[in-house]
């Protein structure tokens, strides 16, 4: 089975993250399509596709659209059981669902207050009283789950599953706006920063795209707190070590350096997007 999934803008967009990382994280491929923010309304630009109105939207090979980061969630497991969308245990399968429903229809306040915006981080976003109460019950149900985990691993339930994939934007608002957590949620929130499905988004977003001044915040900013990236920069020319981009196999045109090497690009976008974090491109690091 093969997918187009319609996007928005990568350092802006929760609810597409969501429907990227169910797509990336568990082995299932899809062909990304961007919805500017920057342009018209979103739902003008995918006036024709199907009853389509946000992102993110799945189009299957089928010629099923399906709107609702949740029911792409749903329809993913139905076509990909194997994948591990969901945790195949009853009661952790049960705790997920009930996670991911809240996280879907709730929290309003974080979302409302501290948009995800992944290319900054405010040292002080001075959080309201409704603000904190979100980030409370957050860590209540986090705590619920970790409590009811089947595996040792750093995720809710143990594994990664759907649930987690709805609360990585709520760990780049805590991370982006330094909202206080304890040490379990705090663990938690690392957790997806230095996940390399997670560094990939962040470093697409952090190297393209306009800033889109609507959701810019007048806080005090700060270093990002998940792992440092590698130092690297784009330069003009080349000619580059590597003769062939790492990611599509085409000639280089733009260049990059990092450590007195060149490498080259096809396209600004896999420069830039590899200049904001080369260790999250393992095509790229092979090079390295």
């Amino acid at each position: 089975m093969s997918y187009e999934l319609y996007i928005g803008d990568y350092a802006y967009s929760s609810w597409s993250l969501r429907g990227w990382l169910l797509v990336n994280r568990f082995g299932i491929s899809a062909q990304s399509k961007m919805v500017p923010f920057s342009q018209q309304d979103v739902a003008e630009q995918m006036a024709d596709i199907g009853v389509a109105r946000t992102v993110p939207t799945l189009v299957c090979d089928d010629g099923a659209v399906v709107s609702e980061s949740a029911a792409i969630a749903e329809e993913l497991h139905t076509r990909h059981p194997e994948a591990g969308i969901w945790p195949s245990d009853p009661k952790a399968r049960a705790i997920a669902r009930t996670l991911l429903s809240e996280m879907n229809s709730g929290f309003t306040a974080l979302r409302s207050d501290c948009p995800m915006a992944l290319r900054v981080c405010y040292s002080d976003s001075t959080p309201s009283d409704a603000v904190l109460a979100d980030v409370a019950r957050l860590e209540k149900i986090w705590a619920y789950a970790r409590a009811n985990r089947t595996s040792d691993g750093p995720w809710l339930l143990g594994e990664y599953c759907a649930a987690d994939a709805f609360f990585a934007p709520v760990a780049g608002r805590i991370a982006g706006y330094s909202l206080p957590v304890g040490e379990e949620a705090a663990a938690y929130v690392a957790a997806h920063l230095a996940d390399p499905a997670f560094r990939k988004w962040r470093a697409m977003g952090v190297g393209n795209g306009p800033d889109l001044p609507w959701y810019r915040k007048d806080y005090p900013q700060t270093d990002w707190p998940g792992p440092k990236p590698l130092a690297a920069r784009a330069v003009e020319s080349g000619p580059s070590e590597n003769k062939t981009c790492p990611y599509s196999g085409k000639e280089p045109a733009y260049f990059m350096e990092m450590d007195g090497r060149i490498f080259g690009f096809c396209n600004p976008f896999c420069r830039n997007k590899t200049v904001a974090d080369p260790e999250a491109w393992p095509a790229f690091m092979a090079l390295v």
